[in-house]
């Protein structure tokens, strides 16, 4: 395929940080959060030097929709260009965003920070946080982010509903991986068995896996209401299981499908 230089477009690739959806900022900032961490991410890479407002220009000649322009855009908790999905949220935009506003501004207020108004506020608290720093050095300024992002619980005051929901969040994709490999075994390799008898370290060796990481995929299905996990006839703690003990894993396979969403990511080369 021949480029075409006459269409504008990023000169440098964006860079996103690993930690950011595990940490659950997404479900806490505004929606301007997700491009702005994108944004000091690739201000991160070692090539680069300069300010946000100088990354803006070099990739999108200074505007950039999905950040609200540029940096002194306004946040919000909706996209202004997206249609409305009136059964998630019947009360309609206006409500919805006044409603974010308020949860949002009262967490903040609450832990002495002042309520962020345009996405460079919102820089500013991100390096009061933690979340970025910058440096200045006789070659520029330099954007850097921790390996490990704060979370939003360690700074502000979350509802119960709301920490409830970002520990789920990191739980998801902590076991994700783990339970994929389970199920890909009980699938690919025993074609979705009703139940079987077998034992961690079975389970361990079909699937690659250490059988600890397959105690807790274990316990991640039973939770889910996905599997149970039985010794004799009673039900058996996935997570107290010993390593060699036998029990019956029985599938709920129905349940299962109808409750899971299979994502596939593909590669640079697919």
């Amino acid at each position: 395929m021949t480029e075409n230089a006459s269409v504008p477009g990023p000169r440098r690739d964006l860079a996103m940080h690993n930690g950011w959806w595990a940490s659950g900022w997404d479900h806490v900032l505004p929606r301007q959060g997700f491009p702005l961490t994108m944004l000091i991410g690739t201000a991160s890479q070692s090539d680069f030097t300069g300010s946000l407002d100088d990354l803006l220009r070099e990739i999108f000649d200074g505007h950039w929709d999905m950040i609200g322009g540029d940096l002194d855009g306004a946040l919000t908790f909706s996209w202004p260009d997206e249609e409305w999905d009136y059964e998630e949220a019947p009360e309609g935009r206006e409500a919805n965003e006044a409603n974010g506003w308020e949860k949002f501004g009262a967490m903040l207020r609450a832990a002495g920070y002042p309520v962020p108004k345009t996405v460079r506020d919102l820089s500013d608290l991100y390096l009061t946080w933690g979340l970025a720093r910058r440096e200045e050095t006789p070659d520029g300024t330099r954007w850097s982010m921790p390996a490990a992002l704060p979370l939003p619980g360690d700074l502000l005051p979350l509802d119960a509903d709301l920490a409830k929901r970002l520990d789920r969040i990191r739980w998801t994709l902590r076991t994700g991986p783990l339970v994929d490999g389970l199920i890909n075994h009980l699938v690919d390799d025993l074609g979705e068995p009703q139940e079987i008898l077998t034992s961690l370290d079975r389970l361990a060796a079909a699937t690659s896996q250490d059988a600890d990481d397959v105690r807790i995929a274990l316990a991640e299905l039973v939770q889910s209401g996905d599997a149970q996990v039985q010794r004799g006839q009673e039900p058996a703690d996935a997570e107290r299981l010993e390593v060699h003990q036998r029990f019956r894993l029985v599938m709920d396979w129905d349940h299962f499908h109808e409750n899971r969403l299979q994502l596939t990511i593909k590669g640079d080369d697919a």
